[in-house]
């Protein structure tokens, strides 16, 4: 039994080691796609160009997590990392190159299509527009979204190889490469706009469009040479038949559906959010980026590094280590996320107030932007749970299960859209709260298949981590919004540098709080994270055994 704990232990300082690696580089990411960001709010703020822009990359965006970061990713990473642990490297680098010669062709294929049907897609998306959008800012949609449709075909490109290096257990390049699209956005989108328009007009929006090209060549090339590392080397094979080809194929379908569930009922969103007046689209965008600030940091982040261990959990069946993964990546995930959600729910205002102050972003613009990331956080552990429970069905060769729960999913979310803004009329946060209620419903349908079929699930020890957690995190948020009125931090600050200083003073403090709450009230993951920490700095390094007892 004691072996049992020790052993556990120490997997869950290992799922924390290489969770804190990628979180270090998805920050670095995410550090970057806020600065794109917030060069975007300088230039075009929440006009109707920033909704143009919004819509136009929407397209291509959708059909990246339809195919490439969701549905490929997640059936390749399963099927790669069997092959690996079954067959070794050679066959397993046989079937990369089967299949990444196969989304050259298909990839493409879609890309063309794509290219040729923007037209009817636009028209589609705006359904429900109001005269904001005529046929000048049609036609602007149109352009920008051909331009950008080969966007998908480099990042299917991207991700496969991200998931060949995580499958071999090399996480740091891959998260890093993402830094590479969000340069190439802002510095080669920044410089072919302002040389095709200094004015910053319809044309600018051109050499934006080209940038965000750069930026997906950029995400692929820099992964290259960490793939050589490791023993790839590419070459062009259309055994398209063989059996690890059929089965990632046949993994795709269902998870085509489930794994983008969400990123359907944001484009639903952006539909819908046509009829909300100028700057709806745009606002519900920032807000959903700096949503996906702390998904990317640590949802993805444990997911990464959870995936590859189910799928070798569930080689030959659901093995003992199957649960412990699960509930391991839940746990760390419930740590993280949750002073995530409530500190955005807390200090939104004076949180997009600071950050897109560089932006000249005006009151309204900052009142748009977070009233839609308040309700954004209702669903923000929600989000980040389902990804972790997905990849579970996939690897576990249950693909049906996530499949019938997005129909079910992205059925709720239309209804509940049309209800608020066609019968209601809210506003474009309504379009918002409906996406977390129905990230929150996908997750409770998902994890209750997953009880069912996982019999020693540890539901316990996930709930134990939950409400610890949660005490923590009320109490953290109830000292956020009492040092909020306490230091009179504005919503609209007069003085930018104080006001970003206070409420960075009061972030570390309430995240000060929330970890040393967790610590007393003897969550596992807080301890093992901050045992971590301990034996990084040599003069602490004597207590992490202490802590870690």
């Amino acid at each position: 039994m004691s072996s049992n704990r020790e052993s556990a232990a120490e997997e869950n300082r290992k799922t924390a080691a290489a969770t804190g690696k990628i979180g270090a580089a998805v920050m670095l990411s995410r550090v970057l796609g806020l600065l794109r960001d917030i060069f975007m709010v300088k230039l075009y703020g929440t006009s109707v160009l920033a909704d143009c822009f919004a819509l136009a990359f929407k397209i291509p965006n959708l059909l990246r997590d339809l195919f490439a970061e969701g549905a490929l990713s997640q059936a390749f990473v399963t099927t790669f990392s069997k092959r690996l642990k079954e067959q070794g490297d050679v066959s397993a680098w046989q079937l990369a190159n089967r299949v990444l010669s196969l989304v050259v062709v298909f990839m493409s294929a879609v890309t063309v299509v794509g290219i040729l049907c923007a037209p009817w897609i636009v028209d589609l998306m705006l359904s429900f527009a109001d005269k904001s959008f005529g046929p000048q800012q049609r036609d602007l949609i149109v352009l920008l979204a051909r331009i950008m449709y080969p966007f998908l075909l480099l990042v299917s490109l991207a991700a496969l190889v991200m998931g060949m290096l995580n499958a071999k257990q090399v996480f740091g390049m891959p998260a890093l490469a993402s830094c590479f699209f969000n340069l190439g956005c802002i510095i080669g989108g920044g410089a072919l706009g302002y040389w095709l328009d200094p004015a910053w007009k319809e044309t600018s929006l051109i050499g934006i469009s080209c940038g965000v090209l750069l930026g997906g060549l950029g995400q692929l090339l820099v992964q290259f040479p960490a793939l050589r590392r490791v023993g790839f080397r590419f070459t062009w094979d259309t055994l398209w038949n063989e059996s690890g080809v059929k089965k990632i194929l046949s993994l795709m379908g269902p998870a085509m559906i489930a794994a983008s569930a969400v990123q359907v009922n944001v484009m639903v969103n952006a539909m819908f959010a046509t009829s909300t007046g100028a700057g709806g689209v745009s606002a519900l965008n920032y807000a959903f980026r700096l949503m996906q600030l702390p998904i990317g940091m640590f949802g993805v982040a444990v997911a990464t590094v959870t995936l590859p261990a189910l799928s070798r959990a569930a080689v030959g069946g659901i093995r003992e280590e199957f649960s412990p993964t699960i509930a391991r990546g839940m746990n760390l995930v419930t740590l993280l996320v949750l002073p995530c959600a409530v500190g955005l729910m807390v200090l939104a205002q004076p949180l997009v107030a600071v950050i897109f102050k560089g932006g000249d972003l005006h009151h309204r613009s900052t009142i748009m932007i977070a009233s839609a990331l308040q309700c954004y956080g209702y669903g923000l552990l929600a989000y980040s749970w389902l990804k972790i429970v997905q990849p579970a069905f996939y690897a576990m060769d249950r693909r049906w299960v996530p499949m019938f729960v997005s129909f079910v999913a992205m059925a709720c979310n239309f209804g509940l859209n049309w209800f608020m803004v066609r019968v209601l009329h809210w506003g474009h946060e309504s379009l918002a709260l409906t996406t977390s209620l129905v990230a929150v419903l996908n997750f409770v349908l998902l994890f209750g298949f997953l009880r069912h079929y996982v019999k020693n699930l540890r539901f316990g020890a996930i709930w134990r981590t939950l409400w610890r957690s949660s005490v923590a995190a009320l109490l953290m948020g109830g000292f956020a919004w009492w040092a909020k009125g306490l230091y009179d931090l504005p919503d609209f600050p007069v003085s930018w540098w104080l006001s970003a200083l206070v409420l960075g003073i009061v972030i570390v403090l309430a995240a000060v709080i929330y970890f040393g709450l967790c610590l007393v009230l003897g969550v596992d993951e807080a301890r093992d994270a901050m045992g971590m920490i301990l034996r990084r700095v040599p003069f602490l390094k004597r207590f992490a055994p202490k802590l870690q007892k």
